[in-house]
């Protein structure tokens, strides 16, 4: 494996032997993926385990060897010269490097397989003289039922390029999707994906491509396990680090000299984490509405009122008063709106006039929308989804060429070049198995976008609508593309977060949003809910009474964790104090530890600010 920088580091922890069966090195994370459009540092740990006796009693010495990797700048869907270490060492796989040649591993189908080496002695497996899209190499594996795994392979082709799938056959014959990579000859391109099992069986894992006349080729397999517990700490650890930060000050006198004792409150006014909720046009009539809303979020998106079959019903008759008339009761009450949507690419979800007109007709009215509705909230908004769903339906490409929906892009940038120009897809997390917007066609997509002349430099979004379904969410398979699209370094949203009505829907809202609020390449989150009397069905908030229902009580408990609590501290006898803080604005109050005297100041904690201390003088 070809290491680009080399830094070898030590880290040595000592704990009392536990039978959890569980090391430390198994319960870390791995969040990278290497796609970066950007200068990044990977980092590949192993693990060597020792015992002593220290006093009489038995310790485990941990030592972490750490490699990290850097690459330069490179396109969004990159591929490397010789593949990476596998995470984890592999992880449950049996001989995930192919150090030992073949072994471990199957022919499966009509494949046959064989040990092949690069040119710098690197050894990888090959799956040749395929007929069915599943004919490849196989390892069987046992999954545990309550166990997220997370799955990752380096994968490459014999020639041109083709999508890659990994596959979980279970022993009843049920395939289940792992995740995809668009894999090329002559580079290595790493394919990763996840599984919460809700069953415990033994699976073949197997990689898939649709064209039987390539050659798979794979190297450093890994599936890693994890405990719901381990699951969690990295969920903690992440937002400990994405989300908070750790701030000192030191109070002085007017002489400067410090001030011991003195009494410190601090109190968060704002979150700079964005989550917000849906809003429609009942709120326009209901005070009750206006109040549970402004009281409770500071982001929304409009759902149906920006729409083009919302604010042209009949052709050439505009009519933004709806839309008008809710930004500016957000512009009042302080809420920041995601324009929502400036074109649908469902055919089914066009003005029923539209459908009617010829290509050039349809060239035209699109002209006149994307121009009327853009400049008028130009500098207006957050975001725009400007084509949604451009991934499952075609209804302008069908009408107007391959490139509409980047030209879209383009010309909507150019009218409001200060706002973010989202692409806003379904299934792309919830659902492993949609074979349109599933990771791999959604960083196609963006290339088509960014790559179409007069696109370049543009703030480009990465919407992902998040409507899960009463089963079980597929959290492990949630956090692989969280991953992999946000190594683009595109901000993601999700932008429609439901649950569909089910026994256990709090509990997966909760994961969900969890999930995502925890994940670093995450900066916002849209709720498509509101209160019942509004007409939300799916998963309301709050009852026609505007009392929280349970998905509305797991909103208001995530939004109170993930907010500072009042806090008070009194000053070391050098003047200083610190606090772990969520990033957001506060108000600091400060007690005069002899006058009693109150001095107030106000200040913002952020994650990109430098760390450190802040100095305050108080005067006596």
């Amino acid at each position: 494996m070809t290491i680009i920088a080399d830094q070898i580091c030590i880290l040595m922890l000592f704990c009392i032997l536990l039978y959890s069966g569980n090391g430390i090195c198994a319960s870390l994370y791995d969040y990278s993926a290497t796609t970066k459009a950007r200068r990044n540092y990977i980092s590949n740990m192993f693990c060597l385990i020792l015992s002593v006796h220290f006093h009489g009693t038995l310790v485990i010495l941990y030592i972490m060897y750490k490699r990290v990797i850097m690459w330069k700048r490179t396109s969004i869907n990159q591929c490397l010269a010789e593949p990476r270490r596998a995470h984890y060492g592999g992880g449950l796989i049996v001989n995930p490097e192919f150090n030992r040649g073949t072994e471990g591993w199957t022919a499966f189908g009509q494949a046959a397989i064989r040990e092949a080496t690069s040119k710098e002695g690197n050894k990888y497996i090959v799956a040749h003289s395929r007929t069915n899209p599943l004919d490849s190499f196989s390892q069987k594996v046992q999954l545990e039922k309550g166990k997220l795994y997370s799955f990752s392979a380096w994968i490459q082709v014999s020639r041109g390029s083709d999508t890659v799938a990994a596959v979980f056959k279970t022993s009843d014959g049920k395939l289940i999707d792992a995740g995809k990579v668009l894999a090329k000859h002559g580079c290595w391109s790493l394919l990763k994906g996840g599984l919460a099992a809700n069953f415990t069986s033994l699976v073949e894992i197997l990689f898939e491509s649709k064209n039987a006349e390539m050659e798979i080729w794979a190297d450093s397999v890994s599936l890693q396990p994890f405990t719901k517990e381990q699951w969690r700490s990295h969920q903690d650890k992440s937002i400990n680090k994405e989300r908070k930060r750790k701030v000192r000050f030191q109070l002085t006198s007017a002489n400067k000299t410090a001030l011991e004792g003195a009494v410190v409150s601090v109190t968060q006014i704002k979150s700079d984490f964005p989550f917000g909720c849906g809003m429609n046009n009942y709120i326009l009539t209901s005070t009750e509405y206006q109040n549970w809303f402004a009281s409770r979020f500071k982001y929304t998106t409009f759902t149906n009122q920006m729409k083009w079959y919302s604010t042209e019903k009949i052709q050439g008759e505009e009519n933004y008063t709806i839309a008008d008339a809710m930004l500016q009761f957000c512009e009042k009450n302080g809420i920041s709106v995601r324009g929502h949507n400036i074109f649908w690419d469902n055919s089914k979800q066009q003005p029923s006039w539209v459908k009617k007109l010829s290509p050039e007709e349809l060239r035209e009215a699109a002209a006149k929308r994307i121009n009327s509705v853009t400049s008028r909230y130009a500098g207006k908004l957050i975001a725009w989804d400007v084509v949604n769903e451009n991934l499952h339906f075609r209804f302008f490409e069908d009408n107007l060429g391959e490139n509409a929906s980047a030209e879209f892009y383009r010309i909507a940038h150019q009218l409001d070049p200060n706002t973010i120009m989202f692409l806003n897809e379904y299934n792309t997390i919830e659902l492993a198995a949609d074979k349109e917007s599933n990771a791999v066609n959604y960083k196609k997509k963006i290339d088509e976008i960014l790559s179409y002349p007069g696109n370049a430099g543009m703030s480009l979004g990465i919407g992902m609508q998040g409507h899960f379904s009463s089963d079980q969410p597929d959290i492990a398979y949630m956090r692989s593309v969280l991953d992999i699209l946000g190594s683009t370094g595109l901000p993601i949203w999700l932008t429609e977060v439901d649950v569909d009505i089910g026994p256990n829907q709090s509990q997966y809202l909760e994961e969900i949003l969890r999930e995502a609020y925890a994940h670093p390449a995450v900066k916002g989150i849209i709720s498509f809910s509101g209160p019942a009397i509004a007409g939300f069905k799916v998963m309301p908030l709050a009852d026609k009474d505007f009392k929280n229902t349970p998905a509305g009580d797991v909103v208001d408990k995530l939004l109170a964790e993930w907010k500072s609590r009042a806090l008070e501290a009194t000053t070391d006898m050098k003047g200083f104090f610190e606090f772990s803080l969520f990033h957001g604005d506060y108000n600091l109050t400060l007690k005069h530890p002899v006058t009693h005297a109150l001095t107030s100041i106000s200040f913002k904690v952020t994650k990109h600010r430098p760390q450190r201390t802040m100095h305050v003088q108080i005067v006596d």
